[in-house]
């Protein structure tokens, strides 16, 4: 792969100036359209052969066919030429669920979960969420945002340019802005995307459970405000789920977080059917997330809301819950479909959207075509953000996958390094397979991207 400065020969186009170009794809996957995509309109991937890409300040002014390129773009010397050597070339990949600001590790479980103990009885016993609360509870703002970006960076190794990352390892008002403070810290140090979650209601902490409803009241009164007023957050999130918080109980915490500026998003039906997914549609979430037990009527109900339908396929193999979330009837009922990967120290593993795509695909009944769509139209669309990334379409901002090959089913072959190259905002932060933006990167302001 050759990044380098080169001039074209445009001399007498009059046309818009580029700063970046990737020249010599192969085959271009744009996914340009509208967003979410249903039904068979997620197999439909907008293929451009012997394609090019011109951008400027981190946004795509253009993208075709090579032999256009000269008439669309003007290259002058200095700009940035990438050759992808014949290769396939995505959008970026966007990841809608995560949870990576924790901090220590849970390897005795995970054992525990292999001789056969099931995560509601390790969860029973103290484990699960609760006790990394106590872990990330006692870490100051800096260690937890340097382990935010430990965990973007392997996401983004993995093609990952745009990340939703939630709060929910504090459970109380003070460690759940540090939560949310790391977070926004890491992103200003990071070439990726992040998109901030409030998750207060991940469980009910230790040593409220004798007091829930005041702990309820907490996450109404105290918490929603304050992080709304701070502006550390985008969207609210409730694990609606037996033992955790019931469907009236997920009703009043997402209804203060909408009247307090919030989007929503929702855990729904991963451990047992509680009718998250009726709720994630009546609510207007943007995202019902796992939904592994989720209904007929919670399927009808997510297709005539809008609502995507974020599945997890990652977390369902860690946690050995002997089902995934039924991806074909949800597709074939007109829901819109994305794929997360679920970071977390329990049951979200690995970073990797690549290995949640396998999954979906030859687990769950996704074709190829529709995992990719997965992890970028639909998952960009349940961030809100549908118009900015996801796509190879003028005006997006220029974040892009690079493969080692012309072949998408180079991407589904766990532990092969199919990803030679990354590009986010227009700038080469993966090279040849491996993280590259540490001296390099500059994160563009908004003047540079107007």
């Amino acid at each position: 792969m050759t990044v380098h400065a080169e001039r074209w020969s445009a001399s007498e186009n009059d046309g818009p100036v580029a700063d970046f170009v990737v020249r010599g794809i192969g085959l271009l996957a744009t996914l340009a359209g509208s967003a979410p995509r249903t039904g068979s309109a997620m197999r439909e991937l907008g293929l451009v052969e012997d394609a090019a890409v011109a951008s400027r300040a981190g946004r795509i002014l253009w993208a075709g066919p090579e032999r256009d390129l000269d008439r669309a773009a003007v290259v002058p010397a200095t700009a940035v030429v990438l050759d992808a050597e014949g290769a396939l070339v995505t959008p970026g990949f966007v990841d809608p669920h995560t949870h990576l600001a924790f901090v220590g590790n849970r390897d005795d479980e995970i054992r525990r979960l292999l001789a056969g103990t099931s995560y509601a009885e390790i969860a029973a016993a103290g484990g699960g969420i609760a006790r990394t609360v106590a872990a990330t509870r006692e870490a100051p703002v800096d260690a937890l945002a340097r382990a935010v970006e430990q965990r973007l960076d392997e996401m983004l190794a993995c093609g990952t340019t745009t990340a939703e990352v939630k709060s929910g390892y504090g459970l109380e008002l003070g460690a759940e802005i540090r939560s949310l403070e790391a977070i926004h810290y890491a992103s200003t140090r990071h070439p990726m995307t992040v998109v901030p979650t409030f998750l207060g209601a991940h469980e009910v902490p230790k040593e409220r459970r004798d007091q829930r409803e005041r702990y309820i009241d907490a996450i109404i009164e105290d918490m929603i405000p304050e992080v709304a007023v701070r502006g550390l957050a985008t969207f609210g999130d409730v694990f609606c789920e037996q033992g955790v918080f019931s469907v009236a109980e997920s009703r009043r915490i997402l209804e203060a977080c909408r009247a307090h500026g919030l989007g929503l998003r929702i855990h729904a039906d991963e451990l047992a059917w509680t009718g998250g997914a009726e709720l994630a549609a009546e609510l207007g979430a943007r995202s019902a997330d796992h939904l592994v037990h989720v209904s007929d009527a919670g399927i009808a109900a997510l297709r005539e809301s809008h609502c995507v339908a974020t599945l997890l396929p990652t977390a369902a193999f860690y946690l050995r819950l002997g089902r995934s979330a039924p991806a074909r009837a949800l597709i074939d009922g007109g829901a819109a479909v994305a794929l997360a990967t679920d970071v977390n120290p329990g049951g979200g593993l690995s970073p990797s959207l690549p290995f949640a795509m396998a999954l979906a695909s030859f687990g769950m009944g996704l074709t190829l075509e529709e995992a990719l769509t997965a992890v970028t139209v639909n998952a960009a669309a349940s961030l809100n953000l549908g118009a900015e990334v996801g796509q190879v379409a003028p005006g997006f901002r220029t974040d892009l996958v690079v493969l080692r090959s012309a072949r998408l089913l180079d991407l589904f072959r766990v532990g092969v390094p199919a990803i030679r190259t990354v590009v986010k905002d227009g700038q080469v932060v993966v090279k040849d397979g491996r993280v590259a933006w540490h001296e390099t990167w500059r994160k563009q302001s908004s003047e540079d991207q107007s």
